[in-house]
């Protein structure tokens, strides 16, 4: 791994660190008021990144990463979600200097699971095309401010998640039918802003790269049967190809059209859409991964109605893999080698450079004399690398790695008992405390990692 032209970062995104609820003219988002289990942290202070900015970037310098994988706040950069808000302009103008000041390249996320509350009581959020444009329009205020100095640029972090997570995008509706047609028709809907977006971009920052942040499948076959075989493909199609395809090639996988044609639910567009889809292609693709899934032919009879939506079909269901460690947060397993088998395969079907963007163990890590000793991390983190070295070697593009994450976070439905942090926050999910930071051992293990050539 060149030095000069690989970039060894770290990642965060703004809900789940930031805090600073109702401050700086931030408005009313989505994952402010959706529901929490007593007990557990919300978004409101989280890490307090929001008044621990300068600490948490030399804290970056001091690690040694070169580039910072973040997300911008659609409800601080835009506030009600209509009109611009300078305070939030002037706090991320505030981070990407004193990134660029630190020599570390900031690399932004435009949309990472949060959105304007107001959107879903307006008119139904991304049920509707007026979210396309007001996506857009925010995109623009971001590429019109910051793209002067910021020339890496992720659009929609994890669409398989934030289409089906009806607490991230208001998809309420009682019927069940009508529910997941409402998930696919937003979903395309934030594929075709996706693509309006990259036009625009391609106006404003001529200079810079852009590209989805996918959350990466690596689909097994609970057996050697030609139906799991066929379930593990469908698999594929369903969870992750359906929006590489539209992201990269401004289409739908066959077999994916025809079972939402089949079942009534393909979503509505418009003729002129097939253009914008079609002309628009990313620079790279940003890989999220953490482990593979495993899947089998769905029984005759068998209730998959309990499992996460985009699961409930007819074409395959969770299976189990035998052959990986499994821990209390991380129940599919430890498998480093799905990550060299899923970019390996992104890049053979979409011919894209590559970046890792998220890559974590969570754990309930514990503070003991005033440190963490998460040797469990260490070697999480050592696996997946040595795969990223592996592609490189191999001739695959991959210009970097975001391990998850740099700071601990407040995890969306365990606040601060599931941490992932290469830096610990000093809080519980009842006691905020003064959410002090306190390196854990990974850190000073990637401090050290970073440090070497290759």
């Amino acid at each position: 791994m060149d030095k000069k032209t690989f970039y060894w970062g770290a990642s965060t995104s703004a809900f789940q660190v930031e805090g600073g609820y109702g401050e700086g003219g931030k408005g009313i988002a989505t994952t402010d008021v959706r529901k929490i289990p007593e007990g557990i942290a919300d978004s409101k202070i989280a890490s307090d990144h929001y008044h621990h900015l300068k600490e948490d970037i030399l804290l970056m310098k001091d690690l040694g990463i070169t580039l910072y994988r973040f997300s911008f706040n659609w409800t601080r950069i835009m506030g009600d979600g209509y009109e611009e808000n300078q305070a939030g302009i002037n706090f991320y103008n505030q981070l990407i200097d004193l990134c660029l000041e630190n020599g570390i390249t900031p690399f932004p996320t435009l949309y990472h699971f949060e959105m304007p509350q107001k959107y879903v009581d307006d008119f139904s959020g991304w049920q509707s095309r007026k979210c396309v444009d007001l996506f857009v329009k925010y995109a623009e205020i971001c590429f019109r401010h910051f793209g002067d100095r910021v020339k890496n640029w992720g659009t929609i972090n994890e669409q398989l998640i934030v289409s089906a997570a009806t607490d991230l995008n208001g998809n309420h509706e009682a019927n069940p039918d009508l529910k997941m047609k409402n998930m696919y028709q937003m979903s395309y809907h934030m594929s075709l802003a996706e693509k309006k977006t990259i036009k625009v971009f391609r106006e404003i920052v001529k200079d810079g790269k852009i590209g989805p942040i996918c959350s990466m499948q690596v689909i097994y076959p609970e057996s050697s049967s030609p139906k799991d075989i066929l379930a593990a493909r469908n698999a594929q199609d369903f969870l992750q190809n359906c929006f590489l395809d539209m992201s990269v090639f401004g289409q739908f996988p066959t077999s994916y059209s025809n079972y939402l044609k089949n079942k009534g639910w393909y979503p509505d567009y418009d003729e002129e859409d097939i253009k914008v889809l079609k002309n628009n292609r990313p620079d790279f693709i940003g890989i999220n991964y953490y482990c593979s899934t495993c899947v089998r032919a769905l029984e005759d009879g068998e209730d998959n109605s309990q499992l996460p939506p985009f699961y409930r079909n007819e074409l395959f269901t969770l299976g189990n893999n035998p052959y990986l460690t499994k821990t209390k947060w991380m129940e599919f397993g430890i498998d480093p080698e799905g990550l060299y088998i899923g970019m390996r395969d992104i890049y053979e079907r979409y011919g894209l450079p590559m970046i890792v963007t998220e890559n974590g163990l969570a754990f309930s890590d514990v503070l003991e004399g005033g440190e963490v000793h998460d040797h469990y991390r260490i070697d999480y983190f050592e696996q997946h690398i040595n795969q990223c070295t592996r592609l490189i070697t191999e001739g695959y593009p991959v210009w970097g790695y975001c391990p998850w994450s740099l700071i601990d976070l407040v995890s969306s439905h365990q606040g601060f008992k599931k941490r992932y942090g290469l830096i610990y926050v000093d809080r519980t999910d009842e006691d905020v405390r003064e959410c002090r930071r306190i390196p854990k051992d990974s850190y000073y293990w990637y401090q050290r990692r970073i440090k070497l050539k290759d």
